[in-house]
Parts: C-alpha cells; structure tokens; sequence
C-alpha cells in the first residue's frame, strides 16, 4: 500500500480584505499553512505592496503563481474578446488554473474568505482532492469583524482602496465607471494599457470593450462632462481622511452588483 498524503492548508491571497484578515485571523491557529497568491501579471502596484506588507506579518512567503502564457497569448485564443462577467477566462485560465497546478492532486484544505453575513457560493475549485472551508462563516466573523481584524494587526488595507472597491486586475471589467476614472487618474499608463486592448471592426461594427456599449474613452468623456457642468457626479468610494473607521470607507453601494456580476472570490476576496 502507498503511503498516505499529508493534507496541505493553502489560503490564497487575493489582495484584498477579506483573505487577507483570515490569513491574519489563522496565522496561529493553522502555523503549517501555504500562502499563495495568483499572479496574472496585470496587477496595480498597490497590491504588490501590500503583498509584501502581508509577508512581513505573517512571518513567511507568498507564493506567486503564475500561468505559463499571459493574458495577450489568451486573448489571441479568444480571437480578440475581452473578458466578461459572462465569459470569465481570464479568472479560469490566470487564476484557478495556476492554483489547481500548484496543488495538484495533494489532499488541500483550501480556506476561503466568505464572510458570515455573504450568502455566496463564488468561483471555488471543484477538484475532488481539495476541500474548502469557511472559518469567517463557521466563526461567525462578519464585515465589522473583518475591519478590526485588519486595524487591529497593523497591517491595515491596500493603498488601492483608497479609490477602488476590490482587488483584480488593473483593467478589472467588474469596475465601476468612477473606479475606471481613478485608474486614469493613479495610473494614467495602465489606463493607456487597457485602452489599447479595446478595439472595433470597422466592416461589422463589432466592439470588443471593457463595458457594454461604451469604450473607455467615452466613459471619461462622459464623466468629464458631468463634473463639468456640475450634474452631481457619484462620489468616488475613496479614502479622503485616514481618521475614517473602515466600517464607514467600506458601507456597501446602492448599486451593489448582482451574484452573476460579482468578482470571483479568487479575484476579489
């Protein structure tokens, strides 16, 4: 008979606040546990920083995972169509894929970040050898929790959130139309790079753009325009005063999206 496989404890990290607070709230509690974060590439510089913030407290490396081809190879596979909330391959082939290599056909117990107060499933492996848990919904830690979970250990939150609601990618098309402003603004150059992925058919008048029926350049024209004639522009969700609670810089928006239109939790949690 073979010898029987050790189980392995794999948290990925996503940069954002709720992986981050349960690797923080299971750092004593779960010490032989692998840190991993899936790397497309095409992350904003805040959350590489925050990265390495994380590695400081947690006392031990985060794995970058990354695919063995990029999201240009990928998108020429996909003839040119950008990723969608209905099409996710970017998800599927950057992230899971990746994470599912690395752990390969090891016994996991994958701990995953959902909250006691989300009622979501997400996008969560379904390899018959890796088990997922919910420590926040079995313990019954909720958003507050969470929020004193990050404050109380110095760590604190991504510099991102300062402008931007979630983690992903730099040119994420879960983005609202004022975080996209904030991209332009923070990171003119990753702006310039996610415009450059839109194009059009000028013979079937096609699209391929990050939002539906509109480009990136008519989005700002049209923001710009609001602002400009005063027409009560929607306030961007952005850290103003660092004496702000994050209870408060995290209430949640009127325009909260559908299930079928949230980030996957590998991307957003």
């Amino acid at each position: 008979m073979g010898e029987t496989k050790k189980v392995r404890h794999v948290l990925g990290l996503s940069g954002g606040k709720d992986s981050s607070a349960l690797a923080i709230y299971l750092r004593e509690r779960v010490p032989e546990m692998e840190y991993v974060f899936c790397d497309t590439g095409k992350e904003l510089p805040e959350t590489y920083e925050f990265l390495t913030r994380m590695e400081a407290y947690l006392g031990k490396p985060v794995q970058r995972l990354m695919s063995d081809r990029d999201f240009d190879h990928y998108l020429n596979v996909f003839n040119g169509y950008l990723p969608s909330s209905r099409m996710r391959w970017c998800t599927r082939l950057l992230k899971l894929k990746p994470f599912e290599q690395f752990v390969g056909n090891d016994p996991v117990i994958n701990y995953v970040g959902i909250r006691a107060d989300e009622q979501r499933e997400g996008y969560i492996s379904t390899k018959p050898n890796i088990t997922s848990v919910f420590p926040f919904r079995d313990d019954g830690i909720a958003k507050a929790d969470v929020f004193r979970i990050l404050e109380e250990s110095g760590v604190g939150i991504p510099e991102y959130y300062r402008w931007r609601s979630r983690s992903g990618c730099s040119f994420c098309f879960f983005q609202r139309k004022e975080e996209w402003v904030g991209l332009k603004r923070e990171h003119p150059e990753l702006f310039e790079e996610a415009k450059a992925y839109e194009k059009s058919d000028p013979e079937s008048g096609e699209r391929f753009t990050w939002r539906q029926g509109e480009s990136l350049d008519e989005l700002i024209a049209k923001e710009e325009a609001r602002g400009a004639a005063g027409a009560g522009a929607r306030p961007e969700r952005a850290v103003k005063r660092r004496n702000l609670p994050l209870a408060s810089v995290f209430a949640e928006p009127d325009d909260e999206p559908d299930d079928e239109d949230r980030a996957c939790l590998i991307c957003e949690l």
